[in-house]
């Protein structure tokens, strides 16, 4: 994200908050790599009705120095809901299921709330994260 962009995060799937940890860290561009460990960040644990889980991690960067949750652990959410905020830019990562195939592209630009970045149920083969 860049400072242009909105900074609400919004939860990729329906769930329960497993769990939430606060890393305390450093500040660094957060479109470099080691911002995913180096920085400040807050990562959210969410469980789906059938026990899998997915993790998403809101990552300060140079200027954003503020992380901002909007749910608990133990809460319900519902995809698309409102989770947190990361104020002036930065990023979140997403992790998914082993075996679960990212439909979004490499360098694609997502739409929180709007742009599909895996579907849970296919068993199709990968496809190149490089290809459209």
């Amino acid at each position: 994200m860049n400072v242009f962009d909105v900074h609400v995060n919004r939860s990729p799937v329906s769930g329960r908050i497993a769990r939430i940890a606060y890393i305390p860290g450093l500040f660094v561009n957060a479109d470099l790599d080691k911002a995913s460990l180096d920085n400040e960040r807050q990562a959210l644990t969410l469980e789906l009705s059938d026990g899998r889980r997915i993790g998403t991690v809101q990552i300060a960067g140079l200027v954003a120095r503020r992380i901002i949750k909007f749910v608990s652990e133990g809460e319900r959410v519902l995809a698309g809901q409102r989770i947190g905020l990361i104020r002036f830019g930065s990023r979140v990562d997403v992790y998914l299921p082993r075996g679960v195939n990212s439909l979004a592209a490499l360098g694609q630009r997502a739409i929180a709330g709007e742009t599909v970045l895996a579907d849970l149920n296919s068993n199709e083969p990968a496809r190149s994260a490089r290809s459209g």
